[in-house]
């Protein structure tokens, strides 16, 4: 395949042996498939990349892993690599490591194996679990920083954490809720993906919490579990449904949305207020087709390019600040959608 990138540079990015991607391109065996993928995935991101890659400076290389729907992984990525150009002084490209489910060793080979190979930083969404957490003690103690993404892992050693603040988020949408269902009766179903996702849960209890104090008279009704995809999040939803008549909301903490309304068309049953997270591509279309009622969001380039700016303090590539701030909620509904695509 044609490409203007020198075998160093796509090992780099592949984190492989150049032997290893010189066999690779030139067709000579001996390779794992997936390997070959990575190698063919690493000329991808350095294509998109190529603004930064002929900038002279300082260059740092940053990891992204996430355990996250591929519909936000695509928002990220997307968002990453629009910062990248302006990300001054230095030079930073970018390596991802994505998947959107599975058991957390699988996400702790991948952060052993970055500790190994060596990183300028890595930012990071995963669960709280004790072996991602003590892999993470292992990258800061190889001297690579770790900051956390949407998700935080408070005992880990991390650096910091980047995102707004769950708890607030999760009160905003029971006020919501609370306001839009008025004195109509129903019930609120509260959607998870995982009962491993400290963002997951500090939303559930901030509304939990202020639902308890607005509106003590509706019951809440929660299922975790699906992983934030279509495929698992249906059979949940429509169980749920099946179980209490009286469920007329929902709050969509981990995602899976197009299912669980499609559970709720084919049982017949009004959604009267959903609130979800995240303008991802099917959130917004969701949106603007009036399906859901608002979605809390937060600005995924500012806090990529906070989170980039982390990794550069602590390699003294800019100079001290304070610690960072939660980024700002906001409540996108139908009528002030952005008119750039989200990122």
């Amino acid at each position: 395949m044609g490409h203007p990138f020198p075998i160093r540079e796509i090992a780099r990015q592949a984190g492989l042996s150049e032997a290893t991607v010189d066999r690779v391109l030139n067709g000579r065996g001996g390779v794992r498939e997936n390997t070959a993928q990575e190698v063919h995935r690493a000329i991808a991101d350095l294509d998109r990349q190529r603004t930064q890659v002929r900038l002279v400076g300082r260059t740092f290389m940053v990891d992204i892993v996430m355990q996250a729907p591929e519909r936000f992984t695509t928002a990220v990525r997307a968002a990453l690599e629009a910062e990248l150009p302006g990300l001054h002084p230095a030079v930073l490209r970018s390596r991802f490591h994505f998947r959107e489910t599975g058991p957390a060793a699988e996400q702790v080979r991948t952060l052993d194996r970055i500790a190994r190979r060596g990183s300028q930083g890595v930012i990071l969404k995963a669960p709280d679990v004790p072996e991602v957490t003590a892999a993470v003690g292992r990258l800061t103690a190889a001297g690579v920083p770790v900051v956390t993404l949407v998700t935080d892992l408070p005992a880990s050693g991390r650096l910091a954490y980047v995102g707004i603040d769950n708890r607030a988020a999760g009160a905003t949408a029971a006020y919501l809720t609370g306001q839009w269902l008025g004195d109509r009766p129903g019930n609120v179903l509260t959607s998870l993906s995982s009962g491993f996702f400290r963002n997951e849960e500090e939303r559930e209890m901030g509304f939990r919490s202020a639902m308890r104090a607005l509106h003590p008279e509706r019951a809440l009704v929660e299922i975790a579990g699906g992983q934030g995809l279509d495929a698992t999040q249906y059979d949940l939803v429509r169980a749920a449904l099946e179980r209490d008549p009286e469920i007329r909301a929902v709050y969509s903490i981990g995602g899976g949305n197009i299912a669980t309304l499609r559970a709720f068309a084919d049982l017949r049953r009004e959604c009267a207020v959903f609130v979800a997270h995240d303008l991802d591509h099917d959130n917004t279309r969701l949106l603007r087709g009036h399906r859901l009622s608002a979605v809390l969001h937060h600005d995924l380039r500012h806090d990529l390019r906070e989170a980039c700016h982390l990794v550069m303090r602590a390699h003294g590539a800019l100079p001290p600040a304070g610690p960072a701030l939660p980024s700002a909620i906001q409540v996108v509904t139908p009528y002030n959608m952005p008119t750039t695509p989200a990122g």
